[in-house]
């Protein structure tokens, strides 16, 4: 199965969901399947984790990467870069926006109420059942609400993001797979994807994903850890 996401694809998701590193892996996902793909970095937050920490790998790519001005980080009231409400007003092919943790990151979306004007998007909630807060069904509703409440925008998707970082197994991956199917029923939300680390991804059986998969080559990774470098095999632009 193959993942299907076009147009504006939001990201959120809870402190240590792993959204950011699954913002970066999808837009070189769909990079490789063919699309025009430009990169928002919304998140004010965590500026550690963010996505202009892969911008050697974006850029190498071609694939472009609007970030706010360094003196916007831990602004209450950021004033948000036109570039990146007028990505959204002029999509490309695939617009990815990565958000800030929790409803404090959401909160940024609130001002591009404007930009978004009725135009359809995707806004995704990254869960991984494997962290606190995420590990209920409950709780992951619960967080759904903050962010959707700080937002003032829907939630209409899932993505399945199960993982210890290096000490996750294929058990834990399984487990998580199931966990999602169960919120996608109960929520009503599809579950869009999961992911899988590129060096774990062999010892996956795949008749058991029953979804797409996504696979992350992680480029948050401390400074005495080398990033993972993608396999760049493209296919003919859309």
């Amino acid at each position: 199965m193959e993942i299907e996401l076009e147009g504006i694809v939001v990201v959120v998701g809870n402190y240590g969901s792993g959204k950011t590193e699954v913002a970066i892996n999808l837009a070189v996902e769909r990079k490789k399947a063919g699309f025009d793909v430009r990169v928002a970095d919304l998140d004010l937050v965590n500026p550690y984790f963010r996505t202009r920490e892969a911008r050697s790998l974006l850029a190498g790519l071609d694939i472009d990467l609007v970030l706010p001005p360094e003196d916007m980080l831990h602004a209450d009231l950021p004033l948000l870069s036109p570039l990146v409400a007028g990505m959204i007003r002029k999509p490309s092919q695939v617009t990815i926006i990565d958000v800030g943790g929790n409803d404090a990151g959401a909160t940024v979306l609130s001002a591009l109420a404007e930009a978004f004007g009725g135009k359809q998007y995707h806004m995704l909630q990254v869960i991984n059942p494997l962290r606190p807060n995420t590990d209920t069904i409950a709780g992951c509703l619960n967080i759904r609400g903050q962010i959707e409440a700080a937002a003032r925008m829907s939630i209409n998707g899932l993505i399945g993001n199960a993982n210890l970082i290096d000490e996750t197994t294929p058990a834990d991956i399984y487990r998580g797979v199931e966990f999602v199917q169960r919120l996608s029923k109960e929520s009503a939300l599809a579950l869009r994807f999961v992911t899988v680390a590129d060096e774990l991804l062999p010892e996956i059986d795949m008749e058991r994903m029953a979804c797409p998969v996504l696979t992350i080559y992680r480029q948050l990774v401390p400074p005495w850890k080398k990033a993972r470098v993608p396999q760049h095999q493209f296919n003919g632009g859309k």
